[in-house]
């Protein structure tokens, strides 16, 4: 009981911090004509809710790919969708074709901000808190030092942190470490079609599965796993 009201107060602060550092401004703010990353982000919710599917990736008359074009895989394009829809129901404005283009207001900014911090509740912190209270052989006072660090590293606050393809990617971890192969290589998948840079932890991945399946014996289990 202990363990987990620390876990508790770890992620509440973990939050906080985050929820502060979102009060801040951001690159490119003010910046006519790109705006920077943010409005990246914000053009692509503008893009997946106007256009039809087949027109997120082309350059189009409607979809000018110089312009912040869509350059992530498609579980980011799907998630850019949604909260369009959250967007669109708060102002219309946020993401009117054309118009909207480098849309800059500080109701606008905590919306963009709470998209992240809620995405990062659902997806990574989950992940991070159950791989820390279940590393073995580990104390529960090096458990709740391992996810206060995690959580609390400046670099995956400051930067960007929305690491939803990280908490897929632990996610994966995780369900390896318990022999749920299958759901480790879904979350995986869905990590590398979240942000194509988890194709760099996709040579772990495959080496631990294909050992595994050497492993069991290539006539037997191991096929059928590997299968």
């Amino acid at each position: 009981m202990e363990k987990w009201s620390l876990m508790t107060i770890t992620v509440l602060l973990g939050l906080i911090v985050r929820w502060m550092v979102s009060f801040g401004s951001y690159s490119g703010a003010g910046k006519p004509p790109m705006y920077g990353d943010y409005e990246a982000q914000r053009h692509w919710q503008e893009v997946t809710y106007n256009l039809p599917i087949k027109q997120w990736y082309f350059n189009t008359s409607d979809n000018n790919l110089q312009y912040w074009g869509l350059d992530y895989p498609p579980l980011t394009a799907y998630h850019s969708l949604l909260c369009a829809y959250v967007a669109k129901l708060i102002n219309p404005d946020w993401i009117a074709l054309h118009t909207s283009r480098g849309y800059e207001s500080q109701p606008h900014k905590l919306f963009m901000r709470a998209t992240v911090l809620i995405a990062d509740l659902l997806v990574y912190i989950p992940a991070v808190i159950l791989y820390c209270c279940y590393l073995k052989e580990t104390s529960t006072k090096k458990k709740i030092a391992s996810a206060l660090c995690i959580l609390l590293y400046p670099g995956l606050i400051l930067i960007d942190y929305g690491h939803f393809h990280l908490g897929f990617a632990l996610w994966g971890v995780l369900s390896l470490s318990y022999d749920w192969d299958l759901l480790g290589s879904l979350a995986f998948c869905l990590a590398i079609n979240y942000k194509q840079m988890e194709l760099y932890h996709s040579l772990p991945f495959f080496c631990y599965l294909l050992g595994k399946c050497f492993q069991k014996g290539l006539t037997g289990k191991g096929l059928a796993l590997g299968i």
